[in-house]
């Protein structure tokens, strides 16, 4: 039997969620990818890696599974919405622990930058914490932890010098005796301006998963609504 209307609106409206599934399963790979870059820039952080993996790990599962909503709403196959339902609930669920995760490690993060400054002034010497360091303070424009003023008691400079990464025009041998030039080099710590950058963009994953888990819980809602039709005999157009 044919049903008009309703049951007919759902299954495209189905149809074209599981289009807006698939991109929400590229953004998702293409958010976790640059998030898992970010951290691997950053010695320090490489142990909070888990989220981002988790957020690529789901996007590609929802870029898949939107195979499922679509051949099963359009061949009104109740077994491969049944399918869709039940993984897509279980993303919503797995995306719920990743922005928990998220939000524990955003209030750790103030420490977490404090001791990881700490550790690479301290241990300069090693190229690992050095190469980390410099990326940084020539990215973000800064010099070290609170201020360049950092760098004064350092072991591995003389009182009046810093890395040349903390230059604002890189050159070898540039930070030599230039503490105290702030037309030449940046004076702004490092600490500061890398916790406001990291909770902006944690700020922004956490809009973006809740918009993201919306629309699944939209495609879950709508599928629940046609499977009830295919269950009750009927046959969609």
């Amino acid at each position: 039997m044919a049903v008009e209307g309703g049951a007919k609106c759902i299954k495209y409206m189905l149809f074209f969620f599981n289009f807006i599934f698939w991109l929400c399963g590229l953004a998702l790979i293409v958010v976790g990818v640059l998030a898992k870059l970010s951290i691997n820039t950053m010695a320090f952080l490489k142990g909070y890696s888990g989220s981002p993996l988790v957020l690529i790990v789901v996007g590609v599962i929802i870029f898949f599974i939107a195979f499922f909503g679509c051949c099963g709403a359009w061949k009104e196959n109740q077994c491969m919405i049944t399918m869709f339902a039940v993984i897509l609930s279980l993303i919503v669920i797995t995306e719920i622990g990743a922005a928990i995760a998220g939000y524990v490690f955003r209030g750790n993060l103030t420490d977490l930058l404090n001791k990881g400054f700490d550790d690479m002034i301290t241990g300069y010497n090693v190229t690992e914490k050095r190469e980390t360091l410099d990326n940084i303070q020539e990215q973000f424009k800064c010099c070290g932890k609170n201020s360049s003023s950092d760098w004064k008691s350092s072991k591995f400079f003389d009182s009046n010098s810093v890395p040349d990464s903390c230059c604002k025009n890189v050159t070898k041998g540039c930070g030599k005796g230039a503490l105290q030039e702030t037309s030449k080099i940046n004076t702004d710590g490092c600490q500061p301006i890398l916790d406001k950058f990291l909770k902006q963009n944690f700020l922004w994953i956490a809009v973006a998963a809740l918009v993201i888990a919306f629309v699944q819980i939209t495609g879950i809602v709508l599928a629940c609504i046609l499977m009830r039709a295919i269950r009750s005999g009927y046959e969609v157009m």
